[in-house]
């Protein structure tokens, strides 16, 4: 048969038994993953602690201007140190390769972090934890965080983001 001729009428060939297997297996093994994360996420409370509200940038830049300068205790290679009041809300703004202050919080206290970007969209990955968000401008997504042991974490964005991407780690410092 040359390949320019045309196919069989029936080109496919009926599944034989094997194939049938494999098919139902990878049938069920998707209804069962499927079902399995809805349930995961219902029983096992695997929900982000997030809220997101529509902001407008100047705004939030605005707030977040006002908070580094109200609770600025010092500075680390020219970044405000921020420590804010326990249980309070904390803001932090991300913008072309810096997040707009190292945040010093206290074990065992909740905080509210409002996060936003100021012109494109960032990532927020604090380490070592999993803690992961992305961060669009015009959002401000409010992250529930409650320190659970003293030490520096290193805030990451793991959203590409330009030519100093790289460059762009932040520090959230826990105290006891």
């Amino acid at each position: 048969m040359s390949s320019l001729a045309s196919p069989e009428k029936v080109w496919w060939k009926p599944l034989c038994r094997d194939e049938r297997l494999w098919v139902a297996v990878a049938l069920a093994w998707s209804l069962f993953m499927f079902f399995g994360m809805l349930g995961w996420g219902a029983i096992g409370n695997q929900h982000l602690p997030v809220e997101t509200y529509r902001v407008n940038i100047g705004e939030f830049r605005q707030l977040t201007n006002d908070f580094n300068q109200k609770y600025t205790v010092g500075t680390q290679n020219g970044v405000p140190v921020v420590r804010p009041p326990e249980g309070g809300d904390v803001y932090l703004l991300a913008s072309a390769w810096k997040w707009s202050s190292i945040l010093e919080l206290k074990e065992g206290v909740a905080y509210r972090i409002h996060l936003s970007s100021a012109d494109f969209q960032h990532g927020f990955s604090l380490q070592p934890t999993n803690l992961n968000f992305q961060i669009l401008p015009e959002y401000d997504y409010v992250v529930t965080l409650t320190p659970d042991k003293a030490g520096e974490y290193q805030v990451v964005c793991n959203e590409f983001c330009g030519p100093g991407h790289n460059l762009m780690v932040g520090k959230i410092i826990v105290t006891e």
